[in-house]
């Protein structure tokens, strides 16, 4: 009987537990690595109006956190519009009964629709102030539609669904800085005043059962 060759040792394997254990590692890596960058991002948009900053009708930064608490009529404002008087006499009137230690009136001029709001920040700053004796907060000129959109303005776009097609829409924002209703220029003051008037109720009830 002619001698068997031995057999060629095979290569060891590697354990099962071990591979395992490797697999396992490199799952909790990845998954590691998602939800930091899922916490970055989220990091980085804010998640209500409140959380932006945006520039004063002087040219400062001003963080809208300042309003944080109160009831928020955001309106997108123009000095030369067949809808300028009733909505200035109407915003400036709404901004005295109810405002501004629970209530703002937020004003941002934009010259995107026609040529209604051509002049500079001034201009429009010296415009509201002399004809209507507006008070409320007046914010630098900007653009609510396209790739130059304000954030800010763009965050109660996207809640809304809804683009502005012309000047004076007003959008209602709660204390928590989300965008409660809107209205279109034409909407009787009443109605709104009734709106307003109801969240500042309710932020004064909430107030008072805090204490």
């Amino acid at each position: 009987m002619e001698p068997q060759t031995p057999p060629i040792p095979l290569k060891p394997s590697v354990p099962k537990a071990r591979m395992f254990a490797v697999l396992l590692t490199m799952t909790i890596c990845t998954a590691g690595l998602f939800l930091l960058q899922n916490q970055l991002t989220r990091a980085r948009k804010p998640k209500d109006f409140y959380s932006y900053e945006v520039k004063d009708i002087r040219g400062r930064s001003v963080s809208l956190e300042k309003y944080r608490g109160k009831a928020s009529l955001i309106v997108n404002v123009a000095s030369h519009c067949e809808h300028t008087e009733r909505n200035y006499k109407g915003l400036q009137e709404l901004y005295r009964s109810l405002g501004p230690s629970l209530f703002t009136v937020l004003a941002f001029p934009c010259g995107q629709f026609g040529d209604t709001e051509p002049g500079s920040d001034r201009d429009i700053e010296a415009f509201a102030k002399a004809n209507y004796g507006v008070t409320f907060p007046l914010f630098s000129k900007i653009k609510i539609m396209g790739t130059e959109a304000s954030p800010a303005f763009q965050f109660i776009t996207d809640s809304t669904k809804q683009l502005p097609k012309w000047n004076f829409w007003k959008y209602l924002i709660n204390p928590q800085g989300q965008v409660i209703k809107f209205w279109r220029p034409d909407e009787p003051f009443e109605n709104i005043k009734q709106e307003v008037a109801a969240m500042v109720r309710e932020i004064i009830l909430k107030k008072k059962e805090e204490l």
